[in-house]
Formats: C-alpha cells, sequence, structure tokens
C-alpha cells in the first residue's frame, strides 16, 4: 500500500492487541466464574450458615427452656434457674424468632419457612404449657400442695418432654437438610475454581509464547537505532550540548524521539543560561518554559521566585529586627519622661513605616473612689489635628479607638469615612486610604492604643511589625506607671508614718484606760463566781430540755440525792417526781408565767422520799439554740 509504514508503534501495536484480546477474553471467562462463586458465597454467608447457626440456637433454646421447666418443678428454691426460664420466655425467644424472621425475608424459601412456622407455633404451644406450670408453682405453699406438685410433674412427663423431644428431632433434620445444601455449595465452588486454574494455565503459556514473538519483531526493528539515540543521551546526561544530524534519521517513532532529542539539547542550552543569571543573584532575568510541562524549567522559575521571596522575607525581618532595635532604645532611653516618650515612639513610629499620621492614645489611672468609666487620652501625635481630641475623653468602645481598646485586637480599615480624620499640608487635605489602630498589650492587659493613617495600604509585615512594637512600648509603659505609683505611695507612706506616731501615744493612754477597766471587770467576775458557788453548793439545778428531760445536773444532786450527775442526763424528771401530777403544774405555770415556785417530793437512790423547795423557769440556752428548763431545788429540812 502506497505511502503505508509499518512503524515501530504499529508493530508494538499489533502485538500487544493479540495480547489484550486474550487477556480481555480470560478475563471475561473469569469475571463470569467469580459472579458465579460470589453467588454461591452469599448463599451460603447470608442464607445457609446463618439459617444453620439459628436453628443450632433454636435447639440450644428448647433444650434450656426443657431443663429450666424441669429445675422449676423439682427445685423449689433455685432462683437463678427460674429467673432464667422467665427471661427465655419474655425475651431470648422473641428475639431469636425475630432474627428467624429477618433470615427468612432474605430467604425467600417457602417450603422452609413453612416448616419453620410450624415449629416455630409448636414451640409457642410448649412454652404456654409451661407458662401454666410456672403460673401453679409460684410460692412456697404451691410447691407444699401435693395436687399441685403432682399435676405439674405430669404436666412435665407428658407433655414438655415428648413435645420438646419432638420440637429437638425436628430441628435436627431441618439443620441436617440445611448441613447438606452447603456441602453440595462448597463443592460447587470448588469444582469452578479448579475449572479456572486449569483455563488460566493454559492462557498463561499462550501468552508467553506471543510474548516471545513479539519481543523478537520488536528487538529487530529497535535496536540498531535506540543505540545510536542512547549515545546521544549518555552525552547529553553527562552535560555536554551536543547537535544531532537529523538529516539521516530514519521515518518512524525513533527518528521522531531523535528530533525530540536534539529540541530538548537547545532547551537545555537556555535552561544553563537561565540557571547563570540566577546564581548571579539576577531574579528579574525572563525565561520561557519549553511547555507547560517542562519540569525543570517550571522548577527553575519556582526556585527564582522562592529565592527573590526569601530575600523579600529578609529584607522584611531585618527591617523589623533594626526597627525593634531601634524603638528599644528609645524606650530605655526615655523611660523617666513620660511625655517626651510618647513623642518620641509616634514621631519614630509613622517614619519608620512610612506613614502620614499617628496618635498615642493612653489610659488614664484613676482612684478606687472614682466612680466614672475608664478613658483615654491624646497624649502624643504626629500631623494630627489635635483639636478634635483637645479635652475629649475617649471611652471603651467609643469609636475605632475604644473599640479596639474594648475588643483587645487589632482593627484595620481602609474604607475611611470622609469625616472620620484628613492629612494636611500647606497645599491642601485629603482622607488617608488606610488607618491602623494596634491596642497596647501585655499579659492581656491594654494600657493604649496606637493609631496610624496613611494615603497607602499599610504591608502585612509593618501591621506585624507594630503589634509585636506595641507589647514592649505596653511593658514600659506599665514600668512608668508603677514608678509614679511606687513614688507616691512613698509620699504617702512618709505621711502615715507621722500620722502613726500621732496615734500611738493616743493609743497608749486608750491601753492604759482600757486595762483599768478590764482589772475592775476581773474583780466583779470572781466575786459573780463565788456568789453562784454558794448558791450551787445549797441548790440542786437541773437543765431541762422542752419535754422536761434532764440536759445537765449540779454536782450537789450527788450530795443531797445519791446520784451522779452524769447518771441522770437523759433521764425525765417524772422519774424523781413521786407524784407526776406536779409536773404538769410546773410545765403550765413556768410556760406562761415568769416563773413556777412551790414544794414537791423527790426519791433519791435509796428510794427515800424528800421534801424539797424549788423553782422553775424558761431561759436561751446558746448552746442548743433554743429555750430550756432551769429547775432549783433545795432540801426543806436543810433550809431550816
Amino acid at each position: 500500500m502506497k505511502g503505508f509504514r509499518f512503524t515501530i508503534n504499529r508493530k508494538i501495536i499489533l502485538g500487544f492487541s493479540c495480547l489484550i484480546l486474550i487477556f480481555v477474553a480470560f478475563g471475561g471467562y473469569t469475571v463470569y466464574t467469580n459472579f458465579q462463586n460470589i453467588d454461591l458465597i452469599n448463599k451460603s454467608l447470608y442464607e445457609v450458615n446463618p439459617s444453620s447457626e439459628k436453628a443450632s440456637e433454636f435447639i440450644l433454646l428448647v433444650n434450656r427452656s426443657k431443663m429450666l421447666i424441669t429445675n422449676w418443678v423439682y427445685l423449689q428454691t433455685n432462683s437463678e434457674d427460674k429467673k432464667a426460664l422467665e427471661r427465655l420466655h419474655e425475651v431470648e425467644y422473641y428475639n431469636l424468632k425475630n432474627d428467624i424472621n429477618d433470615l427468612f425475608d432474605i430467604v425467600q424459601d417457602t417450603s422452609r419457612r413453612q416448616e419453620m412456622d410450624t415449629i416455630l407455633q409448636n414451640f409457642e404451644d410448649l412454652l404456654a404449657i409451661e407458662k401454666t406450670i410456672m403460673n401453679e408453682l409460684v410460692k412456697f405453699d404451691d410447691y407444699e400442695d401435693p395436687i399441685k406438685k403432682f399435676m405439674a410433674e405430669e404436666t412435665i412427663s407428658e407433655e414438655v418432654l415428648p413435645r420438646s423431644a419432638e420440637l429437638i428431632d425436628r430441628l435436627e433434620k431441618y439443620r441436617e437438610e440445611i448441613t447438606t445444601e452447603k456441602t453440595q455449595t462448597d463443592l460447587q465452588m470448588q469444582n469452578k475454581l479448579k475449572q479456572l486454574s486449569y483455563t488460566t494455565i493454559v492462557l498463561l503459556i499462550i501468552i508467553i509464547l506471543i510474548g516471545f514473538a513479539v519481543a523478537y519483531l520488536i528487538s529487530r526493528a529497535i535496536t540498531k537505532p535506540v543505540n545510536n539515540l542512547r549515545k546521544t543521551v549518555d552525552k547529553i546526561g553527562e552535560g555536554e550540548l551536543v547537535t544531532v544530524d537529523t538529516s539521516t534519521l530514519s521515518n518512524d517513532e525513533i527518528g521522531d524521539m531523535s528530533r525530540s532529542v536534539d529540541k530538548m539539547a537547545s532547551g537545555y542550552s537556555e535552561i544553563a543560561r537561565f540557571a547563570e543569571n540566577i546564581g548571579n543573584g539576577k531574579y528579574d532575568t525572563d525565561f520561557t518554559p519549553l511547555s507547560e510541562k517542562d519540569v525543570l524549567g517550571n522548577a527553575l522559575i519556582e526556585m527564582r521566585d522562592n529565592l527573590k521571596k526569601v530575600a523579600d522575607e529578609d529584607k522584611k525581618r531585618n527591617w523589623a529586627t533594626s526597627g525593634m532595635a531601634k524603638f528599644g532604645d528609645i524606650l530605655r532611653n526615655y523611660s523617666n519622661d513620660y511625655e517626651k516618650l510618647s513623642d518620641e515612639i509616634i514621631i519614630n513610629l509613622v517614619r519608620y513605616i512610612d506613614a502620614n499620621q499617628g496618635a498615642l492614645f493612653i489610659i488614664e489611672d484613676k482612684d478606687e473612689a472614682d466612680k466614672e468609666e475608664p478613658y483615654m487620652t491624646l497624649t502624643a501625635c504626629y500631623a494630627w489635628n489635635k483639636k478634635k481630641f483637645m479635652d475629649k475623653k475617649v471611652h471603651k468602645g467609643e469609636g475605632l479607638a475604644g473599640q479596639a481598646w474594648l475588643e483587645g485586637d487589632t482593627i484595620y480599615v481602609t474604607d475611611i469615612p470622609d469625616d472620620y480624620v484628613k492629612i494636611t499640608s500647606g497645599l491642601g487635605s485629603a482622607n488617608p486610604k488606610s488607618i491602623l489602630i494596634v491596642p497596647l498589650k501585655v499579659n492581656d492587659e491594654i494600657y493604649g492604643v496606637i493609631e496610624i493613617a496613611s494615603f497607602i495600604e499599610i504591608e502585612k509585615y509593618k501591621v506585624e511589625f507594630i503589634e509585636q512594637l506595641s507589647e514592649s512600648i505596653a511593658s514600659t509603659i506599665s514600668n512608668v506607671k508603677t514608678n509614679e505609683r511606687t513614688q507616691k505611695l512613698l509620699k504617702d507612706s512618709t505621711m502615715m508614718t507621722e500620722q502613726m506616731r500621732a496615734q500611738e501615744e493616743e493609743m497608749r493612754q486608750n491601753m492604759e484606760e482600757l486595762q483599768a477597766t478590764q482589772e475592775k471587770i476581773q474583780r466583779d467576775q470572781n466575786d459573780r463566781e463565788a456568789r453562784e458557788k454558794i448558791i450551787m453548793n445549797s441548790f440542786m439545778v437541773l437543765e431541762l430540755s422542752p419535754n422536761f428531760n434532764i440536759i445537765k445536773a449540779s454536782d450537789s444532786v450527788m450530795k443531797i440525792l445519791g446520784h451522779l450527775p452524769d447518771k441522770l442526763e437523759g433521764r425525765p424528771l417524772r422519774d424523781l417526781l413521786v407524784s407526776t401530777s406536779v409536773l404538769n403544774e410546773i410545765s403550765h405555770t413556768a410556760t406562761t408565767s415568769e416563773s413556777w415556785t412551790g414544794v414537791v417530793e423527790i426519791t433519791n437512790k435509796q428510794g427515800e422520799k424528800i421534801k424539797v423547795w424549788g423553782s422553775c423557769g424558761q431561759v436561751e440556752d446558746s448552746i442548743h439554740e433554743g429555750l430550756i428548763y432551769v429547775i432549783y431545788l433545795a432540801d426543806i429540812f436543810q433550809l431550816n
């Protein structure tokens, strides 16, 4: 055929087409066989195996039911088996039944479904019989009733055991059918796998033979030209820039590859020139990649851009480092002059970041007694209209500066209202293009804000620099304010020392008067204690609860009644009275009047009657936090 070239591409396509057809045929057969095996596996996994497992579980359930109902009848005290039987009736059987119903929704086998429904119905009849026995034998008396016990045993032997055996036999046959089906399914899968293995071996031998034939034919067509091309590529790989003679190249793919290698060599010359310029620091050198997929060329462009970015970042980092050192010197040199420090900060900051206006607001300290809300004042500015803020306080949340104070975060605005601020000069005025407000914050405490206005947008690295610098400024302002407070406190301390010296003499005189008063109080207290001691030795004193139980007794009880005081605590007063009727009189009179007074008879420890004179009344008790009764008793004969 005229113009037809049996190129390497066509030779390779022809050879590999044969292999692909064989692979496709083999793949189709393999897929078909695998789908059949998958159907068998799914049937075994989701139908046969679960059915066998549920049949085994059912057999176990029937056996447990038979055992537990037998124990219910013959083992009266076995509460664990009784609970297990109740749980089997109420939970386990219904869970198993639901699982079986769910399984048959998948299986869709009518004959097996009918067989299982019959088994389930028979088992439910058996459970009903067991339920009758369980209801008959509940209490201890039921087990002692010989008729109930006999009927239950008769039901076990005549109904439960035969029905259970029949159910187990039917379930065993049901499981054997499933096991037989599973065995047949496994044999089918084994046969199909063997058939697939034999087919694979035959096709593999065919593929190897065709592969060797294709490899031999292709190697003869491409070995010599490829060797020439390899030599050229080796030279390029060693760094040598070569030129390929394209006039002698064949009109096939290898010739095309040689022409591509020549194009690659030319491109490498351009890449070498570009790399040399990058090495010399000429990051603005233009370079066009060989194509969009030129990995080396694009990598060199990316490297140039990264080196340029690193150089810019180094420049910005050095700028920030120099700025921090410069402002560090300012903060150290003017730390003792508050106003000068503020002026130097704002003037140098505006100039350093190439802005146009700046202002420094500081939060004013206030006394604890000052109830006015905290506010900031303008302490320093650069090219700022001071009249705007003269005698004006900026409170928290007021304007952009107050909002930055409230939020404690940087505010950067590029949409500036016309009436907010203007940058003026001798030739006129104009609105700024951007405003930056940074809070002076250290350790989450804000000391003021810096506001910067500029005709151009403030770059991000300058904003980060101001934010970093604001911490140092805030720390210095904090130290300055601390020093001022320290000086004020020192002055106040000196004044307080002089006042304390004057008060010390007055306190000394007061102490002398207080000591004389305490001595008089002590003498009165000693006299009162002596009087109370005389009374306590002459009278029996009893403290009574609201229900007239003895809470505490005086030591004189031992001398008059023979009782130890602690033995009487907790006892009712009526235990000491000869007549309990007088107790009502004492209770009524002592409660309604100021006190009760009269003569009563009491018994001592030996049971002897003693006539005593007594007086009873209510008093506040700080210990028990309520009212108690106190009764004084004295032997009439001793009083006489």
